[in-house]
């Protein structure tokens, strides 16, 4: 399967570059084809219907303004949250994990092991990349900055959008004006993820649990590890009696006593098998029951159930940010948050409300993902981020009125470095502590 897609990967990308080989070559479409590097994008000065927007200026003003103090509070809370993560890591300095590996830095997906390459993914960083840019976009011409240019970044896959507001323009917006324009992406950003976050747990309450024997985990050294008893398969049979529930395996099993022979017929991916277990005693750990025991583990949807019912908060949306990486470094506790994210096994547990739920699902969950991660990191006071760009306008603001405006830009830099040293220590430093 890796291999099939790695082929597909390949194929897409040689015939991505020999197309932008042919355009490059030959000059094509000069007016709205430009190379960043390895990166086609292709652009537009047809930008005239931003200006429909203008008509509603009041209602923009105030939203980009209210935006703007979110944004500093996000700035804010987030700056504390990077410096407390920075102390606790060298105070405690934990084990470095995956989150510290090279190739997870950067949010690519397919590349960061925690983002998969898939549908759902692409399609909520287009659409992040797109709303964040419209703010932008807006806003400008709200503030009078003309908009020169609009188009879409493909290096091999469309990834994001762009906008190019005139340059004179934006130098001459100062204070107020010039910080809604910069903080007109995020806050759409912040404000989209929780639409989508708040609509992923509304719908998540519409799916019913159901008690299907579906196997996600096997414990080592057990009758199941040893027959060769596959995770992720559903139970249909045992002992040639026929099965639906879990309680049906326990109620054959409760019949059963340590070193009889368990026959099970298991389902995987649509694909029957058989496998046989001579049963043991139960490990005193786990129960002082008499019966045989297999070593297995169920999937619990009724209690992943009870957990979606209470994510509808924003403790519940720091939950749904963080499960990327949980479901990775600890599968066995987390692993059926999958369900959220990819195509998963779990599916199988669920009586839906309509056909495709668990891919509305996804595509919710990753487009609320990426808005409110990029939102929240673009709040950073970290020059290019436009976060930095509103702390230097605020900056620039507080200085001018004392006098002091020469010195505005060293305080930028300096706030700007230290949130870069910040951001870089708390990812190389768990490796260097324990090199």
């Amino acid at each position: 399967m890796i291999m099939d897609w790695l082929l597909v990967a390949g194929v897409i990308i040689a015939v991505y570059a020999m197309i932008a080989y042919y355009i490059k070559t030959f000059r094509l479409w000069e007016d709205h084809v430009v190379f960043y590097g390895p990166i086609l994008a292709i652009k537009t000065d047809r930008v005239g219907f931003f200006d429909w927007f203008t008509r509603y200026s009041r209602f923009f003003r105030f939203y980009g303004t209210i935006g703007v103090a979110m944004v500093i509070i996000v700035s804010v809370l987030m700056t504390v949250m990077l410096v407390l993560s920075l102390q606790t890591t060298i105070v405690h300095q934990p084990e470095p994990t995956a989150v510290n590996e090279i190739r997870n830095v950067l949010a690519i997906p397919g590349v960061n092991e925690f983002i998969p390459l898939t549908i759902a993914v692409l399609f909520g960083l287009i659409v992040t990349m797109v709303v964040h840019e419209f703010g932008h976009a807006i806003l400008c011409r709200i503030e009078g900055i003309r908009v020169k240019s609009m188009g879409i970044l493909i290096p091999v896959v469309p990834i994001g959008a762009f906008v190019e507001p005139d340059e004179e323009d934006q130098e001459k917006t100062k204070g107020l004006a010039k910080m809604r324009m910069f903080g007109a992406g995020i806050t759409n950003n912040i404000v989209l993820g929780i639409a989508c976050f708040s609509l992923l747990v509304i719908l998540l309450g519409l799916a019913v649990p159901l008690s299907t024997p579906l196997i996600s985990g096997i414990y080592p050294d057990t009758p199941a590890s040893l027959a060769g008893v596959p995770a992720n398969s559903v139970i249909k049979e045992v002992n040639g009696m026929k099965i639906s529930t879990r309680d049906d395996v326990a109620s054959v099993l409760d019949t059963t006593r340590p070193g009889d022979t368990a026959t099970l017929l298991v389902e995987k991916d649509g694909i029957a098998a058989t496998c046989s277990l001579t049963l043991s005693a139960w490990p005193a750990a786990i129960s002082n029951k008499t019966s045989g025991f297999m070593g297995v583990s169920y999937y619990d949807a009724s209690q992943l159930k009870r957990i979606f019912d209470n994510l509808l908060s924003p403790i519940g949306f720091l939950v749904l940010l963080a499960i990327p990486i949980w479901v990775i470094l600890d599968p066995a506790t987390y692993g059926s948050f999958m369900i959220l994210m990819n195509d998963s096994a779990g599916s199988v547990m669920w009586n839906t409300p309509f056909p495709h739920f668990w891919l509305v699902i996804q595509l919710l969950f990753w487009c609320g993902w990426w808005n409110l991660v990029v939102g929240t990191f673009n709040a950073l006071p970290l020059v290019p981020l436009d976060g930095g760009y509103i702390m230097k306008e605020g900056v620039d603001r507080i200085l001018d009125k004392k006098g002091l405006l020469k010195y505005s830009g060293h305080v930028v830099a300096a706030v700007s470095y230290a949130m870069l040293v910040v951001i870089i220590a708390i990812f190389l430093l768990p490796k260097i502590l324990h090199m």
